[in-house]
């Protein structure tokens, strides 16, 4: 693993869900971890760290459908927004930059 990579997971800790997927969420940042988003993700498969999301335990078996609460189609739509919120939380605090 690089180190951006391990700075990009490590700075999930303690930070807001940002997936968000209303009647899962538990909204506790001690649970919050970095899940990966989109093709080659999910339960067992990795894709590339910017592919990813701060994600609550709760949104986070939704999103690897361990739970099944609301359609694919739906979680997958929280999913990417939480990856652009996540992405704008980077640029802020200069762990990703935008040439």
């Amino acid at each position: 693993m690089s180190l951006k990579s391990k700075k990009l997971r490590n700075s999930a800790k303690g930070q807001e869900c940002q997936v968000r997927i209303p009647g899962v969420c538990n909204g506790n940042p001690e649970t919050v971890v970095l899940a990966h988003v989109g093709k080659g993700s999910g339960m067992g498969q990795k894709c590339d760290d910017i592919h990813a999301t701060f994600c609550c335990s709760a949104c986070h078996d939704e999103i690897d459908r361990r739970t099944r609460k609301h359609s694919l189609d739906f979680v997958e739509q929280c999913a990417y927004e939480g990856m652009v919120r996540t992405q704008c939380i980077w640029l802020e605090q200069d762990l990703i930059k935008v040439a």
